[in-house]
């Protein structure tokens, strides 16, 4: 499916949201110089929730390509960096728990082929959580930790194979990184909500189906919400 007219207006906000987010750093990447996790990571993967997983994740690709027209250095780690969003959109959006499977188990096999991910292959275990969270499709939080998981693992395929580090750095890494994805999938929950509300109020401009479910209203503190959350 194309980007449909009804979706341009989203997408048009999308891209300018990832082109301001993207500036926004949020905390730095060990093993490389002024390279940053950015706001960008707290609603990256929305995209597939609002769009569906193909054209959000198409979206997401074309938003960041859209950086290095406004000047960001381009280079071939850089140009590999889209592509976590990229699946944490699709997973997001996805409705399959064998497709949502494929890139975290893809990873996982990429990482334990280097040699230094065999030392330190209890890392990857990170990258089951996707697996376990795509059990549970209606509890939004899990979703959002599987989404950002699988971006995890995708950077994670993608940074061992071309940043050296050592084991001893991946281990330091471990509650770094339980703490970050953490308050991502927070932020991805909170992003999804807030702007699933805004696109069911403009439906008549938009005309995008969104889950109702997750939609504010009059019941923002009922146990139903807590329950999705």
């Amino acid at each position: 499916m194309g980007l449909e007219r009804k979706h341009a207006l989203f997408f048009l906000v999308f891209t300018l949201l990832v082109l301001l987010s993207s500036h926004i750093n949020f905390s730095p990447l060990l093993g490389a110089d002024n390279q940053f996790f950015t706001v960008f990571q707290f609603f990256g993967p929305i995209a597939g929730g609002i769009m569906g997983a193909m054209v959000g994740g198409l979206s997401v690709l074309i938003a960041q390509l859209g950086n290095f027209v406004v000047g960001k250095e381009v280079s071939l780690l850089n140009l590999l960096r889209v592509l976590p969003m990229v699946f944490a959109a699709f997973y997001f959006g996805s409705k399959s728990k064998k497709v949502r499977a494929v890139a975290p188990l893809v990873a996982i096999g990429l990482f334990l082929a280097h040699p230094v991910g065999r030392e330190v292959w209890f890392f990857s275990l990170f990258w089951t959580i996707p697996l376990v969270a795509a059990l549970f499709p209606e509890r939004l939080y899990l979703r959002s930790l599987g989404s950002t998981f699988t971006a995890h693992a995708v950077g994670g395929a993608i940074w061992i194979w071309s940043v050296p580090m050592t084991p001893e750095i991946y281990m330091t890494l471990i509650p770094i990184v339980a703490v970050e994805r953490l308050l991502f999938a927070a932020g991805i929950s909170v992003s999804y909500i807030a702007m699933t509300t805004i696109v069911d109020k403009l439906d008549k401009y938009v005309d995008i189906a969104v889950e109702k479910q997750y939609v504010l209203s009059r019941q923002l503190f009922s146990l139903k919400l807590f329950r999705i959350l």
